[in-house]
């Protein structure tokens, strides 16, 4: 117990040397400390939408959070889906979901341009060995690149992205290079 009360003195005699040392009105303003930026001020929204609607129907969303590390440099993660159909011989119906999610890092170089890296996974119908049924399977892909950004007012933005897939697979959903559109908010 008189562990406990020592300890208890202890702090509050820290507090309120803390408290004398801290007295504003002898310092001048300049050397006061920045404060640090909050948490929630340093995240930022965005990602990407496609929409294709008729005989072939393809639809994706690809949210994504991140979070700014430095002024120039974030990174973040989100979900990715996709709904693709193809009714165009009326003898056979294709449809499928694919979804999976992606881990980003990106850096400004200068205003509106950027370097951007991207690990993504998704989960696609694929044919067996046989070519008798499809089976899912987990996809990666490794995207780098770079884009131009450009302020749209406030806190947003619209990137148009430059994306090279440096993995090869044998299911290879992605043509290289790969252009790309996206928001952001809070950017």
């Amino acid at each position: 117990m008189r562990k406990y009360l020592i300890i208890v003195l202890l702090s509050l005699m820290t507090g309120f040397a803390v408290a004398q040392e801290r007295d504003n009105t002898t310092r001048p303003q300049s050397n006061l400390v920045k404060e640090k930026p909050k948490f929630t001020d340093r995240l930022f929204f965005g990602g990407n939408v496609g929409l294709s609607l008729g005989t072939v129907t393809y639809i994706y969303v690809a949210p994504t959070i991140g979070y700014r590390i430095t002024e120039k440099f974030g990174m973040g993660l989100g979900p990715s889906y996709t709904y693709f159909s193809d009714r165009r011989d009326s003898r056979y119906k294709y449809e499928t979901h694919i979804y999976g999610g992606r881990t980003f890092a990106q850096y400004q170089v200068i205003e509106s341009i950027l370097l951007y890296s991207e690990f993504e996974i998704i989960n696609v119908e694929v044919p067996d060995l046989l070519f008798t049924k499809l089976i899912r399977k987990n996809i990666p892909s490794l995207f780098v690149g770079g884009g131009y950004t450009q302020r749209l007012g406030g806190n947003s933005a619209v990137s148009l992205m430059l994306l090279y897939n440096v993995i090869e697979s044998d299911y290879q959903i992605y043509e290289n290079p790969m252009l790309r559109v996206g928001f952001n908010f809070g950017f």
